[in-house]
């Protein structure tokens, strides 16, 4: 049996949150999606409340992955820790609340997905990526295929971090810039791979920010909490098709669904 893995990136504000809970199942009934990793962290537009995250498991997630605004809802603390099926990035240290690596029972396969933050061009406090991804792929327990999450700005530290894994993880994509890059593919030992899987949010927007606001930062404007922009809406991200028998994605496909 093949498996299909859809990643969906960066749910943006109520206007992300809704649009995925209107189309995400259509769009895994439509690829025959097996497994779905969803990256929620800018659900409340700065961060995550488990009512949002319990809105994009209801929509359709398996998982849910997080990244540099993790902790921008606080009450999100205790709810890393209670529920299994949501991830921060596995870097930031095991003083911080819950898991940054979890391997998901799914009959006939075991899958592993892991999170991970990056370091170039973000202001956040995390040890290297590259060494923790290194030690958990070490782990004497070997699920049938890891997938990996990387949140990261830089397009060299995600391309970096796409052939350090290549054969050794079956799918690696980057998250956080929330503009989808055109680079899906399969990289030369079996690992599928793309730069940033895009946003799940407003198409009329700066990265599901409104568009005046953005201006407005860019001239100077004092600092105010985010607008989430309004109108019609995208969903992007990747299809990930995977042999469980190798462990070798066959092929990447990256997918917009409006």
């Amino acid at each position: 049996m093949i498996y299909n893995i859809l990643a969906v990136g960066d749910v943006v504000g109520a206007c992300g949150v809704k649009h995925l809970s209107r189309c995400l199942r259509s769009l895994k009934k439509r690829k025959s999606i097996h497994f779905t990793v969803v990256n929620g962290e800018n659900a409340a537009m700065v961060g995550l409340t488990p009512n949002d995250a319990e809105d994009i498991f209801a929509a359709g997630a398996d998982v849910i992955t997080l990244g540099n605004h993790t902790f921008g809802k606080m009450q999100i603390r205790d709810y890393l820790d209670d529920c299994p099926y949501i991830l921060r990035p596995a870097n930031l240290g095991s003083r911080v609340p819950g898991r940054g690596y979890a391997v998901y029972d799914c009959g006939a396969a075991r899958i592993a997905v892991m999170n991970l933050i990056g370091r170039c061009d973000l202001s956040f406090h995390a040890s290297n990526p590259f060494t923790t991804a290194d030690e958990f792929l070490k782990a004497e327990e070997k699920p049938t295929f890891t997938l990996v999450d990387f949140h990261a700005e830089g397009t060299s530290e995600k391309r970096a971090m796409g052939f350090l894994l290549d054969g050794k993880a079956s799918a690696v994509w980057g998250t956080h810039t929330h503009v989808q890059t055109s680079d899906a593919c399969v990289l030369p030992n079996g690992t599928g791979y793309i730069t940033d899987l895009g946003m799940t949010g407003a198409v009329n927007s700066v990265i599901g920010i409104e568009p005046e606001q953005s201006i407005g930062k860019f001239f100077g404007d004092p600092p105010r909490r985010y607008d989430s922009a309004k109108g019609p809406a995208k969903l992007e991200g990747c299809v990930f098709t995977i042999d469980p028998e190798t462990g070798k994605c066959l092929s990447a496909e990256g997918v917009r669904f409006t």
